[in-house]
C-alpha cells in the first residue's frame, strides 16, 4: 500500500521538528492575537509569543480543556472572523451543551489532506468504491470521511448510517471495496449478510476503516473473518479535526498520528508532567495548520502512550497506541459520546423519579446496549402500572433526544440501588473491549 503523501509522511525527524517548530510559532501568535482567551491564559503564565522558539518549548504553554470550549460556547475560541467561517460541526457534552468546532476553507482542505492519508492506508485509489457508513449531520464522521474519499478521487457511496439490508444491497451492486463505519456496525453488517444468505466471497470489499468507539483486536479479528478484509483502526476527535487525527497501516500495530497537522503528547495526568515516549499518560494534542478553531495543548482524556521511529510501511510519523481507558467517566455507546452526568440531568430535568440511577452497558451480538435503571420514589411505587409505563416511555424519549443513543429505561423498587460513601458507582460496562 502506498502512502497517500511521502514527502509528510515519511520525513526525517529532524526535518518534522523544524516544520513544527515554524508552524507552533504562528499557532501561537495566530491565538494570541485573536483569541483573547488564550491571549488571558498566556499572560497569567507570565509567556508572551517570543517565547516559544522550538517544539521543545510547547510544554511552556498551558493547557486547554473541553470545559474551555463549552465556556467559551459557541464562537469565542474561534480565530478567525465568522465571515471565514464555511462549515460548522459539534459534538455532545456532558450537560447538552455542545462543543462547537468551525472549519475555514483551508481547515476543511487539511481535515481532506489527513483523511485522504487514512484511507491511503487502508488502500483506496481513485479506482476505489468507499462506502461511508458514518453518520452525516453535525457528527464529523461522515463528511470527514467523505471529503477525503473525494481528495483521494475515489467514487463516494454516502449512504450514511443504518437501513443494513439496503446497505449490504448497495454495497453488492455497487461493488464497494473500502468500508467505513463504526467497528460494532461492521459486525452487525457481517450478520446481517448471513442472515440474507449473502457469502462475503459475492462482495468486492477488501478494506474498512473503523473509528468512533472502543474495539478490542479480537473484535478485529472477527471482523475481519466475517467480512473477510482488513480491518484499520482509525482515530479522531472534532475539535481537533474529526477523523483523521490518527489512523493504522496494514502493520496494524499503532496509529500513525499527521504531525505535521497535529502535535502529541503523553502527560501524567495527575500531574501536567510530559511523559517519556512509550510511558502511557493522557494523550495531547496541538494543533498546529488550523485556522478555525486552534487548540493549544487541548488534553483529550484518551489514555494512550506514543513510539517513535520508522514503521514497517515505511512511515516515520509517530504512532499511537490504541486507547486503553480515560481519565474521565465518558462512556462511548455506538459511536456517541455519553456522560452519566447528561442522564442524571435529564432524570432532574424530569423530575418524577428519585435522584438514584445506574446506567448497565453490554454489548448484545455486536451492538451497544445502554439500560438505565432508575429508582421509583415511594409515591411512584404505589401508581398503576399504565403510569409507571408512561413515565418509562416519556424518560427514554428524552433521553434520546437529548444524547442521540436509544435506552431501555427500567423502574426499580425504593432503596434497591446501592449507595456508597464515596464516589457513587453509576456505570456498570459489561462489553468485552
Amino acid at each position: 500500500m502506498k502512502c497517500w503523501n511521502p514527502t509528510c509522511e515519511c520525513m526525517s525527524r529532524d526535518e518534522m521538528s523544524s516544520l513544527q517548530s515554524e508552524r507552533l510559532i504562528n499557532t501561537v501568535k495566530r491565538v494570541y492575537y485573536n483569541v483573547p482567551f488564550y491571549r488571558n491564559k498566556m499572560q497569567q503564565a507570565g509567556l508572551v509569543p517570543e517565547d516559544i522558539k522550538t517544539v521543545e518549548d510547547l510544554k511552556k504553554l498551558p493547557f486547554t480543556y473541553k470545559q474551555d470550549l463549552r465556556d467559551n460556547y459557541p464562537y469565542g475560541l474561534f480565530a478567525t472572523p465568522m465571515s471565514e467561517i464555511v462549515r460548522i460541526h459539534a459534538s455532545s457534552g456532558t450537560t447538552g451543551k455542545q462543543t462547537v468546532v468551525g472549519y475555514t476553507r483551508k481547515d476543511i482542505a487539511t481535515w481532506s489532506e489527513v483523511m485522504a492519508r487514512t484511507l491511503a492506508a487502508a488502500g483506496a485509489t481513485k479506482d476505489s468504491f468507499i462506502q461511508v457508513a458514518y453518520g452525516y449531520g453535525l457528527f464529523t464522521g461522515g463528511l470527514g470521511v467523505h471529503y477525503g474519499a473525494e481528495r483521494v478521487g475515489a467514487s463516494v457511496i454516502p449512504i450514511s448510517g443504518g437501513n443494513t439490508s439496503r446497505q449490504i444491497q448497495i454495497m453488492k451492486d455497487f461493488g464497494t471495496n473500502i468500508l467505513a463505519c463504526t467497528p460494532s456496525y461492521a459486525l452487525f453488517l457481517a450478520e446481517t449478510l448471513d442472515e440474507m444468505g449473502i457469502d462475503k466471497n459475492e462482495l468486492k470489499l477488501r478494506a474498512g476503516v473503523f473509528g468512533a468507539e472502543p474495539w478490542s483486536d479480537n473484535m478485529r479479528k472477527e471482523i475481519e473473518n466475517k467480512l473477510g478484509i482488513l480491518a484499520l483502526d482509525i482515530y479522531g476527535l472534532s475539535e481537533v479535526i474529526g477523523p483523521g487525527v490518527a489512523y493504522e497501516c496494514e502493520e496494524q500495530h499503532g496509529m500513525h498520528i499527521p504531525e505535521d497537522h497535529f502535535i502529541p503528547e503523553i502527560i501524567n495526568p495527575k500531574t501536567g508532567e510530559v511523559m517519556p515516549p512509550g510511558e502511557k499518560g493522557e494523550l495531547v494534542f496541538t494543533t498546529v495548520t488550523k485556522e478555525g478553531l486552534p487548540l493549544i495543548r487541548y488534553r483529550t482524556r484518551d489514555i494512550s502512550a506514543l513510539t517513535y521511529g520508522t514503521c514497517g510501511c515505511g512511515r516515520t510519523l509517530v504512532k499511537m497506541e490504541r486507547v486503553s481507558g480515560r481519565t474521565d467517566d465518558m462512556l462511548i455507546i455506538r459511536g456517541v459520546n455519553v456522560f452519566p452526568s447528561q442522564i442524571e440531568s435529564v432524570l432532574l430535568e424530569i423530575g418524577e423519579t428519585a435522584p438514584h440511577y445506574l446506567l448497565i452497558v453490554d454489548r448484545i451480538g455486536t451492538l451497544d446496549t445502554l439500560e438505565v435503571q432508575v429508582e421509583m420514589s415511594d409515591k411512584l411505587f404505589s401508581d398503576e402500572v399504565k403510569k409507571l409505563e408512561l413515565l418509562e416511555k416519556k424518560i427514554k424519549d428524552k433521553i434520546e433526544s437529548t444524547l442521540g443513543v436509544s435506552a431501555k429505561i427500567r423502574l426499580v423498587e425504593p432503596k434497591t440501588i446501592a449507595r456508597s460513601e464515596g464516589k457513587a458507582q453509576r456505570v456498570i460496562d459489561k462489553r468485552k473491549l
